[in-house]
């Protein structure tokens, strides 16, 4: 049986915890006496307390994350109260900060903050006594917060071999090339992260090789700046070129305005599809901007997205938030407009949340900045949107993910702003008719939303109704394994309040 559990609950099984498996690959001589044990948060925290003694463990380590950390905390507290004589030991982004006061703290013995790739091993090293550790201190004068020392990123070992051949055949595969982040948003943790530093090229090229060589095909990189050094930007994106093969995937974060010549000529030869740029712009509003601590050269960013929707494949993932301080409902719709009309595939609409130590909090006042208590933390309320216009803007977001994010309309998304109107208004329009028809935001079938577009169309718009039912019948047949109506079949039944499917005749989709 292992001594030591290494433990997290994870949004989804797809997402295989990157953080445990770096943990458990610097554990040195003490790899062979622990485990991995992951979860997810939807199992119920008497199975995985079930599952971890089941180990019979002295020591369990548990990642906590602001997604994590109630489901987490429901796990501690079991624990200590079936076998109190287990050590519990928490680490992540959550409890990095302001350990005070938080429940999940006073319920572990130890905390470790920071990057505890290297600290979490010498502490279980102090906690088993173990021989050949004469420098380190006594369990009894462990205190209970420990802070790591950023460790060496040279000297760490490397996490990818503990990826099992199930993790490579149905979940996210993480990798990184460097950690930190040179920017200072205040809302990001990674602001916090100073300076930023790179891992050996080569030993990292070497463990992407391992991986390929496994059948490794979709690589997701953690990197909060990918293209900040050009060099290993250009060594990591020809290496995958030199050994390209059909079904390959790259996923990098990347900074929106830096995009030089030598980085486009090699971006250009991705086949379409290919890689994926998550850009995170979060407000064209200078103001705003500025009240973040945020800079970004906006000319250079919409030259970067026209190259890249114009000129090559790349799909992009771009990211803006609502609540940040200053920015207001109206300022927000000038830079989603702007952002629509750059052209990237995704658009991630973003409720900002306070999370533990970043210096955002220095706007509370001054901007009236009121936060949920509860995890994700994010905010009800702002000096310039209030609670009722808030909550219009979360649906707004939400329906936004269902109808635009989804893919499944693609086509008809662009009815909704013709005529040079404003995207932002329109869409927020519809997203209020939405929620007063329906009176909800989740578990909203495929066959709704397709009926409640043909509506608010045609009803609320005054679109011809063959043109509707047309577009919406193209999107339909676009989407796989559904059974697909014939919408064109509207044409003489505008004024009628039956849903879409009795209206019309079914046929089976060509997808079928």
């Amino acid at each position: 049986m292992p001594d030591i559990v290494l433990s997290t609950l994870n949004a989804k099984y797809i997402h295989a915890s990157f953080g445990l498996r770096y943990l458990m690959s610097n554990l040195g001589e003490l790899r062979e006496r622990a485990c991995l044990a992951e979860f997810t948060i939807n199992q119920a925290p008497l199975e995985i307390t079930e599952a971890v003694l089941a180990h019979q463990p002295r020591i369990v380590g548990f990642g906590v994350y602001i997604w994590n950390v109630e489901q987490t905390m429901a796990v501690i507290g079991l624990l200590k109260r079936i076998r109190p004589d287990v050590i519990i030991i928490i680490g992540g982004p959550e409890v990095s900060y302001e350990t005070e006061g938080q429940k999940i703290v006073a319920l572990a013995d130890h905390v470790i903050t920071g990057e505890a790739d290297v600290k979490f091993a010498e502490v279980c090293r102090v906690l088993l006594n173990d021989e050949g550790s004469p420098n380190l201190e006594l369990p009894s004068s462990l205190p209970k917060v420990i802070a790591a020392e950023l460790p060496a990123l040279t000297q760490l070992a490397s996490p990818y071999d503990l990826y099992t051949d199930e993790d490579i055949a149905h979940r996210v595969i993480y990798v990184e090339a460097s950690r930190g982040c040179p920017f200072t948003c205040e809302f990001c943790l990674s602001s916090l992260d100073i300076p930023v530093r790179a891992f050996p090229i080569d030993g990292f090229l070497a463990s992407m090789q391992r991986l390929l060589d496994r059948g490794v095909t979709q690589f997701k990189f953690v990197d909060r700046t990918f293209n900040l050094h050009l060099p290993t930007s250009m060594g990591i994106l020809q290496f995958f070129l030199d050994r390209w093969r059909e079904g390959l995937f790259l996923h990098f974060e990347m900074v929106p305005d830096r995009l030089p010549e030598q980085l486009r000529a090699l971006i250009k030869r991705f086949p379409p599809g290919a890689v994926q740029f998550e850009v995170g712009i979060q407000t064209f509003d200078d103001a705003t901007s500025k009240n973040i601590s945020r800079r970004q050269n906006l000319t250079k960013l919409e030259d970067n997205f026209r190259f890249l929707r114009e000129e090559t494949g790349v799909h992009i993932h771009a990211d803006l938030i609502v609540g940040l301080p200053g920015e207001s409902i109206e300022s927000f719709g000038r830079g989603f407009d702007r952002l629509v009309r750059l052209g990237p595939q995704e658009i991630q609409i973003g409720i900002l949340k306070r999370l533990r130590g970043t210096p955002i909090v220095r706007h509370d006042d001054e901007y009236h900045m009121v936060y949920a208590p509860h995890p994700p933390y994010e905010i009800l309320s702002t000096r310039e949107i209030p609670f009722t216009d808030m909550q219009r803007m979360r649906r707004f977001a939400r329906y936004w993910d269902i109808v635009a994010n989804s893919g499944h309309f693609t086509s008809t998304l662009k009815l909704l702003w013709r005529d040079d109107a404003s995207p932002f208004v329109e869409f927020l329009r519809f997203s209020d008719w939405l929620h007063a028809k329906l009176q909800r935001t989740h578990h909203i079938a495929l066959h709704v939303m397709a009926q409640a577009l043909f509506d608010f169309l045609t009803q609320a718009q005054g679109l011809d109704v063959a043109i509707a039912a047309e577009t919406l019948e193209t999107d339909w047949h676009r989407t796989p394994s559904r059974e697909a109506l014939n919408l064109r079949g509207l044409q003489a039944s505008r004024s009628s309040d039956a849903p879409i499917s009795a209206r019309v005749p079914k046929r089976q989709s060509r997808h079928s």
